[in-house]
């Protein structure tokens, strides 16, 4: 069977690769590209993810699409308000016809010969791959196990009489009204199902082994709302993702500059919100503010949760599992009728797939990045991977442009590959990530380095980023062209 060919593929239908389709078909027109996703329906994270409460842990006006106005007027919002967003966006630009469902990626090949990719894919099922080609592959899978969340091996958990659930794959049909609940962790997950889960379990206990820093807002936006009430939608939009990409880049860079500080006045918030009685212990984190990143409460919702006594937080280590709960290093007890170990996910870089160049196979961990969306001999091929200190689609967004632009710059000087690589042999190697978080720590070393100068420097600043990625030329030193 002849292999389906086409000039572009993307990988992974979430909100990346919707973001990829939109520019692809908006900054060039005449090339034909595909969306491949190995599930049955779009949405990615947002499609996956099903437990209560799930929403954004940013703000919509950048966690949204560049090109197409939030007008909704909650800024924090639930999951499926995101993936009516997604839909919606799908329909409008005329994008649902690129979509090839159900279609995993397991290997991908690239021939200098040729100066394309095969891709080896395999339907749900089905025990024969199909082959496609493309001249150029947009990776836009996410950056995590999408079969599997990470869950520690407790002690004792078989001795557990009670359900033991990840988030990551909540059940449907979960009943918890009045139910005695453990939520292991202290990230975004955990502070988001358990003021929901207080809505009707008879009560919730949040184990935590640190504390994480977390910080209240409104869902809505006033003056956003406003300003859409009055102007028109896309110039309300622009301002408002202005004014939040502004606020963030001053938060985090106050935070780095005078992080003591900053502690201070996000714990302050705290104590303002559950009174100076309150032990903060619980919220006194050991690191610096954004060495992992910062929790979203929208409307104190957690806060009010704990001064309700519909839940509490506890920090403490597990000792074992009992057959009624959780026994603590400290001595204490914690009953349970079903414990939820929001513990964190499995990185995952590229989905997982199999990468071979001429035949050698590829080992990332072994690459460096350029302008974090290329990789050190790698041909014609780009990783969509957001922020961890703003939102993710910021950062896609202009990797997902980029890109056009690059394919673009070949067309017209009639190149047919283009391969980032390091001059400087002796240049100094640093993780890819500056992040302390479990699930970026226990992978840290698989993934692609960054490095101490040129486009090797990663900078996690959309400001800087927007300028290098959308701005600065395409031919420079480290682009090879063929």
């Amino acid at each position: 069977m002849t292999d389906q060919h086409y000039d572009v593929l993307i990988v992974g239908a979430g909100i990346s690769g919707v973001s990829a389709a939109y520019y692809m078909q908006d900054m060039c027109p005449d090339k034909s590209f595909a969306i491949l996703e190995g599930r049955e329906s779009i949405g990615g994270t947002w499609d996956l993810f099903k437990y209560p409460g799930i929403r954004s842990d940013s703000d919509m006006y950048t966690l949204g699409f560049a090109f197409r106005p939030w007008t909704s007027k909650k800024a924090i919002a639930d999951g499926p308000s995101i993936m009516k967003y997604l839909h919606e966006t799908i329909e409008e630009y005329d994008l649902e016809k690129k979509f090839i469902l159900n279609q995993f990626l397991k290997k991908a090949s690239w021939s200098s010969k040729d100066a394309r990719w095969k891709l080896e894919v395999y339907a749900k099922g089905e025990s024969e791959p199909t082959y496609y080609t493309c001249n150029f592959l947009s990776m836009c899978s996410g950056y995590y196990d999408y079969k599997n969340g990470y869950m520690p091996d407790f002690a004792g958990k078989d001795d557990f009489k009670g359900q033991l659930i990840h988030p990551q794959h909540w059940p449907t049909d979960l009943d918890y009204s009045d139910k005695k609940m453990v939520v292991i962790g202290s990230g975004a997950t955990a502070v988001t199902l358990v003021p929901e889960l207080a809505k009707k379990a008879k009560y919730v206990t949040m184990l935590q082994r640190s504390p994480t820093y977390v910080v209240s807002a409104p869902d809505e936006d006033k003056i956003a709302n406003w300003m859409n009430r009055v102007l028109p939608s896309k110039m309300a939009y622009s301002i408002s993702r202005w004014r939040k990409i502004l606020f963030q880049r001053l938060s985090f860079a106050a935070a780095r500059k005078w992080p003591n500080f900053m502690k201070k006045l996000m714990v302050g918030g705290i104590k303002k919100e559950m009174g100076k009685d309150y032990d903060l212990k619980h919220f006194w984190p050991s690191y610096k503010p954004w060495d992992q990143r910062v929790c979203l409460v929208p409307n104190s919702d957690l806060f009010v949760a704990l001064k309700e006594e519909k839940a509490e937080v506890v920090t403490d280590h597990i000792e074992t599992f009992t057959s009624s709960g959780i026994k603590l290093k400290s001595g204490g007890t914690i009953e349970a009728d079903i414990i939820v170990s929001a513990t964190g996910l499995n990185m995952q870089q590229m989905g997982g797939v199999d990468f071979e160049v001429d035949g050698a196979s590829v080992d990332f961990a072994k690459t460096v990045a350029y302008k974090s969306v290329m990789f050190s001999g790698i041909p014609n091929l780009s990783l969509a991977f957001g922020y961890t200190n703003a939102s993710w689609t910021l950062k896609c967004d202009l990797t997902n442009q980029y890109v056009c632009r690059l394919i673009n710059h070949m067309d017209k000087h009639n190149y047919s590959s283009c391969t980032p690589t390091i001059q400087n042999k002796d240049m100094e190697l640093l993780p890819f990530l500056d992040f302390t978080s479990g699930y970026v720590m226990r992978y840290l070393d698989k993934l692609p380095k960054s490095g101490t100068e040129g486009p090797w420097k990663l900078k996690h600043n959309y400001i800087h980023d927007r300028l290098t990625l959308n701005r600065s030329k395409l031919d420079d030193e480290a682009m090879v062209f063929a």
